[in-house]
């Protein structure tokens, strides 16, 4: 007898008109958001400027999501290119079916194209943005309770969720999969920012500690689902890669705090206006060539003065000498034939 139980929407969109509003996006978008106010305010707690985290997030979010989707797609190619299939569904997003692995791998590649064009390292930037993206995966998570998809085993507990009948799904209710990881990923995000505080994590290792703390999770609740997967020596493939996962996490946080320990001093160099008195590059050109104009006239200035000054003096002794000269040996001329006079009066 069925006490209590999770209900699941009758449908994952509402059309406004014809704009369809589907709950699986919205969730996305407002982990979107979520994680960004958070990387932001944890950024210019570090040193950073505002608005850096958003700006780079412009690059990280579209390779997230096709890194996600492609993962998905990758991992579970039979329900797209199957028999019976169709292969236009794999461009089908607002459906279900975003990897985190994915978009994970594919979205660091996006923030590393973003940092670059910001000149900061993406390890600090990847540490202030780390508890973000585990609160957007646990708001990301309810789109899946939306399409009522990857849910666990039956069970009559009390916080079971009840699917509906479908084609590809058995009515009944279930372990809400979907709820155990959002409430993991809460307390993964909680885990990080304390841990943050209590230890100064630098150089990438807050973000490794998302990654770790996040697969411990994702293996237990990976065992529960009873989706469609591959399965390797009888465990499911994405426990495989929490597994792995894991263990490089693990080992980047050990090496990191040995060759590298601390926290950055500085996250993000000053550039253009947002750094106070600082000019920018074009700014700066445009100053350095008027200092030089500026210096050039008053070098013509000074040598303009000074020049006539200069032949007068180099000129004076040239017209003072010959005369000092004749003037001398008129006086001792005169000099020598005052002497013989007198000498010819004594004779």
């Amino acid at each position: 007898m069925e006490l209590a139980y999770i209900p699941s929407p009758s449908t994952g969109v509402i059309h406004l008109g014809p704009i369809p509003l589907r709950g699986y996006a919205f969730c996305i978008i407002i982990g979107v958001f979520v994680a960004v106010w958070l990387g932001n305010r944890r950024w210019i707690a570090r040193g950073g400027k505002p608005g850096t985290v958003a700006d780079i997030a412009v690059w990280a979010v579209p390779f997230g999501l096709v890194g996600g989707r492609l993962y998905h797609v990758i991992t579970d190619y039979q329900l797209y290119f199957g028999e019976g299939r169709n292969w236009v569904d794999a461009f089908k997003i607002w459906e279900g079916g975003l990897g985190i692995w994915g978009a994970i791998a594919l979205g660091a590649v996006g923030a590393w194209i973003g940092c670059r064009l910001r000149g900061i390292p993406l390890p600090a930037w990847a540490d202030a943005l780390a508890p973000g993206i585990a609160l957007a995966q646990a708001f990301g998570r309810w789109g899946n309770w939306f399409n009522q998809e990857l849910y666990g085993r039956a069970t009559d507990l009390p916080w079971a969720v009840k699917i509906s009948e479908a084609p590809n799904r058995v009515a009944g209710t279930y372990h809400p999969t979907f709820l155990y990881e959002s409430l993991w990923c809460v307390g993964v995000a909680v885990l990080v920012i304390w841990a943050d505080r209590r230890f100064k994590l630098g150089h990438g290792r807050a973000f490794a500690l998302y990654v770790a703390a996040y697969c411990v999770g994702r293996s237990w609740i990976e065992y529960m689902r009873v989706d469609e997967a591959h399965h390797i020596l009888g465990l499911r493939l994405n426990v495989w890669t929490s597994i792995v996962v894991f263990l490089l996490a693990v080992i980047y946080l050990v090496l990191s705090a040995k060759l590298r320990p601390g926290r950055e001093e500085i996250v993000e160099p000053d550039r253009g206006p947002a750094a106070g008195d600082a000019k920018t590059p074009i700014d700066a050109a445009d100053a350095d060539v008027k200092d030089a104009d500026a210096t050039d006239a008053e070098a013509k200035s000074v040598a303009g003065d000074k020049t006539p000054s200069l032949v007068k003096a180099e000129d004076a002794p040239r017209d003072t000498e010959p005369k000092d000269a004749e003037r001398a040996d008129a006086e001792s001329a005169s000099g020598t034939a005052s002497e013989t006079a007198s000498e010819a009066k004594k004779v």
